[in-house]
C-alpha cells in the first residue's frame, strides 16, 4: 500500500510536471500569440497613420494650389481692372485735348473772322498808333511792340505799365 501511494505519488508528480510543461508552453504559445497580436496591431496603426498623413498631406497641397490659383485669378482681375481705368482715363484726356484743341481752333477762327485778314494785314503793316488803336478796340490793356533793332529801357515801358511818373529830382517828390 506504501509501496502504491509512492508509485501513485511518483504518477502525480509526472502528471503534474507534464501539467506544468504544458502550462509553461502554453503562457509562452499565449505571450508569443499575444506579442504577435500587438506588433501586427501596431503594424496595421502605422499604416494607418501613414495612409492619413499622406492624404492630409495631398488635401493640404490642393488647398495651398486652389488658394494660390483664386490669389492669382484676384490679382489678375486687379490688374485687368487697373489696366481698363487706365485705358478709359487715358482716352477721356485724349477727348478733352482734341475738343480744347477744336475750341481754341475755333475761337482762333472766329477773331480772325471778326477783325478780318484786312485788318490783320492793317495792324502789321501799319503806323504805330494805328496799331495801339486796333489793339485797344481788342480790348488789350498793355502790350509791348518793338522792331528788335532799339533796345527796350525797361525802367521807363514799366513807368508807362503802370499809369504813373516817377519823380525825375527830388523838387517833384
Amino acid at each position: 500500500m506504501e509501496r502504491q501511494r509512492i508509485l501513485d505519488d511518483a504518477e502525480s508528480e509526472k502528471a503534474r510536471k507534464e501539467l506544468l510543461t504544458l502550462q509553461g508552453e502554453s503562457a509562452a504559445v499565449e505571450s508569443t500569440g499575444q506579442a504577435k497580436a500587438e506588433a501586427h496591431s501596431r503594424a496595421e496603426a502605422a499604416k494607418i497613420e501613414a495612409i492619413a498623413a499622406v492624404e492630409a498631406a495631398e488635401l493640404k497641397a490642393k488647398a495651398m494650389r486652389i488658394e494660390a490659383d483664386s490669389e492669382l485669378e484676384r490679382l489678375k482681375a486687379a490688374r485687368d481692372a487697373e489696366i481698363h481705368i487706365l485705358t478709359e482715363q487715358n482716352r477721356l484726356e485724349v477727348e478733352k485735348s482734341e475738343k480744347m484743341a477744336n475750341i481754341e481752333s475755333t475761337k482762333f477762327q472766329a477773331m480772325v473772322d471778326a477783325i478780318g485778314t484786312e485788318t490783320i494785314r492793317s495792324i502789321a503793316s501799319g503806323p504805330q498808333d494805328h496799331q495801339v488803336k486796333m489793339l485797344q478796340a481788342l480790348g488789350l490793356k498793355s502790350t509791348l511792340i518793338t522792331d528788335g533793332k532799339n533796345p527796350v529801357n525797361l525802367f521807363n515801358t514799366a513807368q508807362g505799365l503802370l499809369g504813373t511818373k516817377w519823380p525825375q529830382n527830388e523838387s517833384d517828390a
